[in-house]
């Protein structure tokens, strides 16, 4: 069946509808990627093994020897999996299906005798922690990671290039305080960078240590073999921090720690698209129309904040898998039970359905288009959100009642510019202060917005 045919029947739209935006986790997170991964970490702990001279069993390999193993990792392809596949229909286990796939791989070679220590001294979770380990570390990093980035840097753009621009603030859905739109949007980059900080920071775990966490079989096996050191080694040639005490499994508790993180970058990106949502709906920003898209069915003038609907509902199915997987997996029944099992094949999705998000914030930021007009009526619509800044100033100058004043003046009614000037003027100011209040207008009410927006990025 043809690719766009068979994704049309897909039961998740990760592989169905958004397939296209998400292919590039197929190298990280698929049943295939796994199996490639196993295969990874079977072949270089065959590779480690042939090193330590504490094991003599187990020969040095030639030059030519090594450059066969590697090159089952870097050309494995469908067909190798497939193979693996067709084994495990028998063994009813996916690792051991890949331990003797390569057991078969290797009795066609020179390296036919070394073939009982394939899969030696490990338990499956040996080899899957460091598969998905590993797998994880790579597949947040070239493609998770790169659209995040895009992110922040596309609304820092739009931050400076607007932080001068002036608008009213609403707080509780009324007008507030008036800011600047490009300061609103920095707040954005300032959360998400936080995150990004944190995301990088996370250490990914891995242990080598058998069956319950004990090296008992290691050590009844080469009793002087320094099998920590060994198993330190390896872990960390994968690119994984060592986790020296587990049981069966590695606790899965950075795991936990990388989705709540990821969870809370979703989460501040649900606040963005609801906010750009919210600026569209006010009109303090325009959508660009695209030449042959259609906004309704029926209502032909509509240019409808699709993308960022579609970002948040996507923020939204990713943290719900997250907040299980980030919950659930940290958790094993005494020294071991299969219910990790299943839920890391979920991860893909979880990171899927933020990637569409993602891309989605990525192709609405450009169709937007401030609204200067909108920006500036509702600004000279507001002349009451000066209240704040006069009452202030009069109990600078001890006015006791001047938030009452104010209040009884302003609160729940509409006041003009000449209403509000023939006020100050009355009052008993010191001139520089009246003088500053006559010349306020809700546009140029606000404070240090335009220079708050440097601290978006982190200071170099």
């Amino acid at each position: 069946m043809h690719d766009s045919v068979a994704s049309l029947k897909a039961i998740s739209p990760i592989d169905g509808r958004y397939q296209a935006q998400t292919a590039g986790l197929a190298d990280f997170f698929s049943e295939y990627a796994l199996m490639r991964y196993r295969v990874l970490v079977e072949i270089r702990w065959l590779l480690a093994l042939s090193e330590r001279p504490e094991l003599p069993e187990i020969r040095p390999f030639t030059a030519d020897e090594r450059r066969v193993l590697e090159s089952w990792i870097d050309r494995f392809d469908e067909a190798d999996a497939a193979r693996i596949k067709a084994i495990e229909r028998t063994t009813q286990h996916d690792v051991k299906a890949v331990e003797y796939y390569l057991q078969e791989r290797l009795a066609a070679t020179s390296l036919a005798d070394v073939r009982p220590f394939v899969h030696f001294c490990l338990t499956s979770e040996d080899v899957n922690n460091l598969a998905h380990g590993r797998a994880l570390k790579e597949g947040i990093a070239r493609e998770w990671r790169p659209l995040a980035q895009q992110i922040v840097d596309a609304v820092t753009a739009l931050a400076e290039s607007t932080k001068d621009v002036a608008m009213l603030a609403h707080t509780h859905g009324q007008p507030a305080t008036p800011t600047t739109l490009g300061k609103e949007l920095a707040v954005f980059v300032y959360r998400w960078t936080r995150q990004l900080r944190q995301i990088d920071q996370v250490e990914y775990l891995g242990k080598l240590n058998g069956a319950v966490g004990t090296y008992s079989a290691h050590v009844v096996a080469y009793p002087d073999a320094p099998w920590i050191e060994i198993s330190r080694d390896f872990v960390e040639s994968l690119g994984l921090t060592f986790n020296p005490l587990t049981t069966q499994i590695e606790p899965h508790d950075y795991l936990a720690e990388l989705f709540h993180a990821i969870l809370r970058f979703n989460t501040i990106g649900v606040d963005f698209c609801r906010d750009i949502w919210s600026y569209v709906s006010l009109e303090y920003f325009r959508q660009k129309p695209v030449r042959g898209e259609v906004g309704s069915s029926t209502m032909p003038h509509k240019i409808n904040p699709i993308h960022f609907e579609n970002a948040e509902a996507n923020f939204g199915l990713s943290n719900a898998l997250l907040e299980h997987l980030a919950t659930k997996l940290p958790i094993s029944r005494l020294q071991r039970d299969l219910t990790d099992s299943s839920t890391l094949r979920n991860v893909g999705v979880a990171i899927g359905h933020s990637v569409v998000a993602l891309r989605s914030i990525l192709r609405g930021l450009p169709s937007l288009e401030v609204n200067r007009e909108a920006l500036r009526r509702d600004l000279d619509s507001s002349w009451s959100v000066l209240a704040e800044a006069i009452q202030t100033v009069m109990r600078k100058a001890g006015y006791v009642d001047a938030y009452d004043q104010m209040k009884a003046l302003t609160r729940g009614t509409e006041i003009s510019r000449d209403e509000l000037r023939a006020f100050v003027e009355r009052l008993e100011l010191p001139p520089d202060d009246k003088s500053r209040l006559l010349s306020l207008a809700p546009s140029t009410y606000t404070g240090h917005a335009a220079a708050l927006v440097r601290f978006a990025r982190p200071q170099e």
